[in-house]
């Protein structure tokens, strides 16, 4: 079996282990106790040092969004400017 036939295969159990745990999570009823393997996606923590590094990354992921926000804002509001000189040069030179 050569790599790509290996990562298929992987990713085909992958997809249907998947499935069949959103499949379970359909079928419990709204009233029944959560399951600890309810959230596929969210980080298991282990232990307090865990939590803690998880926080301090979320943290830091909404603090990198911030700045890159602002920073898109400015480079906006520099190509805003420019463009507004450039149209301002061309009605010159069509005078």
């Amino acid at each position: 079996m050569d790599a790509v036939s290996a990562a298929k295969s992987r990713i085909d159990k992958a997809l249907a282990l998947l499935e069949r745990k959103v499949l379970d999570l359909k079928a419990r009823p709204a009233s029944a106790p959560p399951i600890a393997d309810d959230d596929l996606f969210a980080p298991r923590a282990s232990n307090v040092a865990d939590v803690a590094r998880i926080e301090a990354l979320e943290a830091a992921g909404r603090d990198a969004a911030d700045t890159l926000a602002r920073a898109a804002e400015a480079v906006r509001e520099v190509m805003a400017a420019n463009d507004a000189a450039d149209d301002d040069l061309s009605e010159e030179e069509a005078r």
